[in-house]
């Protein structure tokens, strides 16, 4: 009967039934465990109490010795065992109450054990030290330890722990058999899970071998049937799993690849022709692209041409703005030392004339001297006539008139004196009148020659200028010429590019003509592969 249930809830329920074995199993072990652990903590809680009896009754005979050695010689360091003895005893009383507790027979027999110990340590050892240290009342404490009731409470408290002693091994025996029973369940628990575990693992693998193996088996041999191209065959469904859906869709996918396969060898028909068609037409187009390509190359070559014939032709008009400038930097120069030469030439005239004027007042001042000069001779002459007759009227005289004849001689010497430097001075003055008139004449002269010489320094001034306006209408023109120039320029740049565009967009074209004429010969190829690879498959004669 096909299985109904899936591959995921089969192989869950033997993984839960090993995992139900296994925690049942743990479970009992756990259980078994416990029980050992109890056990061996009873036992070790037995054999401690045991210690602590034994400890209890050391204490009492280490007490017992040293209170008789203390009476028998009557020194102090004999009761040493006795001291030591009374706190070793509270210890051992106290482990004992811990291990055994303050219920069960047990605690009855250490509670009578303790009263007969701590009786003997009151009534006893107490009463015997005390009437020891007086020595009219030692024999009193030898008699009271020698008699029968030390030995009463000594014989009480060892049955005492004689019977706990007894119950305590008792319980460790039946500890003992608890861990030998224990021992043996955890064994017997440890083998029957894993004899389980075996059992249902081998079940498991017989049930994985039916459900499994054997149909993924029959599902990796259809699939090599597949791979070597046998699409005739179909897989029988046998369950209703994920091996059994796997199946029908294999079936269903052989059928989709019968229909692909025969769909595709009618497709690789068509793109085979197709392929053939593609080819040409680009071999065609890529003709065409290649005689395109070389009208743009030659068409660039000649813009390139013209580009650098119109920066050579920008280059020397440069140049000449260049030059035009320099000469309208010397034209404005020029102008410049023009016009200084103009103001300067004013300058002289205005000079000059300063010049003239000042001979001519000094012309009139060197007549005013010589109208003085006349005037003296007129004085010198004077003087000598009046000297001649001064002399003439010293010589009448006679004696009396001889100083006034010297006065007439230096008067006449004096006129002779004037005169002649009146003579020197008026040659002197003639002198002077004749160098005037000349710097007169060459003044006038020089005005004349600095008003020539301003006006034709004021033509130079206006020649010099028509020519610098010239030259640098003639730069203007030479700069719009290279702003034109540079505007062609700019446009030849612009073709150029949109050229080397073309250029590359051909390029391009040609590189994409002969990728498609590539991809065409491998469409055809690939046409010629999937007929191949169709003729691989064995299909139903539908």
């Amino acid at each position: 009967m096909p299985n109904s249930f899936g591959l995921n809830r089969s192989l869950g329920g033997a993984i839960g039934i090993i995992a139900l074995v296994s925690v049942l199993s743990s479970g009992a072990v756990l259980v078994t465990l416990n029980q050992l652990h109890e056990a061996t903590e009873a036992r070790a809680r037995s054999s401690q109490t045991i210690r602590a009896l034994g400890e209890f009754r050391s204490a009492m005979l280490n007490q017992e010795t040293g209170l008789r050695g203390y009476l028998i010689t009557g020194r102090m360091g004999s009761l040493e065992p006795y001291q030591s003895g009374r706190p070793a005893l509270n210890e051992a009383i106290n482990r004992l109450r811990a291990l055994i507790g303050t219920e069960g027979e047990t605690s009855r027999l250490l509670a009578d054990a303790t009263a007969a110990a701590r009786t003997w340590q009151t009534n006893i050892g107490e009463a015997a030290i005390r009437s020891a240290a007086d020595p009219a009342t030692r024999p009193d404490a030898i008699r009271l330890e020698a008699d029968g009731a030390g030995k009463q409470l000594f014989d009480t408290f060892r049955a005492k722990l004689m019977a706990i002693e007894i119950v305590e091994k008792e319980n460790r025996l039946s500890q003992n058999n608890r861990l030998m029973r224990a021992e043996a369940n955890a064994r017997f628990a440890l083998w029957v899970g894993a004899l389980l575990t075996l059992l249902i693992c081998l079940g498991i693998g017989v049930a994985i071998n039916r459900l499994i193996v054997q149909p993924i088996t029959n599902v990796m041999a259809f699939v090599e049937k597949i791979g070597d191209g046998d699409l005739t065959g179909r897989l029988a469904a046998t369950s209703r799993n994920e091996i059994g859906r796997l199946g029908t869709t294999l079936n269903a996918m052989v059928g989709g690849l019968s229909d692909l396969a025969r769909t595709n060898r009618a497709a690789t028909n068509d793109l085979n022709a197709a392929a053939a068609e593609i080819r040409a037409s680009t071999q065609e187009q890529a003709a065409s692209v290649e005689e395109q390509f070389a009208a743009v190359q030659e068409t660039a070559a000649t813009v390139d041409e013209i580009a650098h014939s119109g920066s050579q032709i920008t280059k020397r008009a440069n140049e000449v703005i260049l030059t035009a400038q320099s000469t309208a930097q010397t034209a404005r120069a020029g102008l410049r030392a023009a016009t200084d030469t103009a103001k300067a030439m004013d300058a002289i005239r205005e000079q000059g004339e300063a010049v003239a004027g000042n001979i001519v007042a000094l012309s009139e001042k060197t007549q005013a001297i010589g109208d003085i000069i006349a005037t003296v001779n007129d004085i010198s002459e004077r003087v000598h006539l009046l000297a001649l007759n001064a002399a003439i009227e010293a010589a009448a005289a006679g004696e009396s008139g001889l100083s006034f004849a010297v006065v007439a001689s230096e008067m006449k010497r004096l006129a002779d004196q004037a005169k002649a430097a009146t003579t020197q001075v008026r040659g002197i003055l003639g002198e002077i009148q004749r160098g005037i008139n000349s710097s007169v004449m060459l003044t006038e002269e020089a005005v004349k020659r600095a008003a020539t010489g301003k006006t034709r320094t004021d033509a130079t001034v206006r020649t010099i200028e028509e020519m610098a306006a010239r030259v640098e209408e003639g730069a203007q023109t030479f700069q719009q010429i290279i702003a034109s120039t540079n505007q062609q320029q700019l446009g030849i740049e612009q073709v150029t590019g949109a050229l080397h565009n073309i250029r590359q967009a051909s390029q391009q074209a040609a590189t994409g003509t002969r990728q498609v004429e590539t991809a065409s010969a491998n469409l055809t190829e690939l046409a010629h592969g999937l007929l191949t690879l169709a003729d691989r498959y064995r299909l139903n004669a539908s």
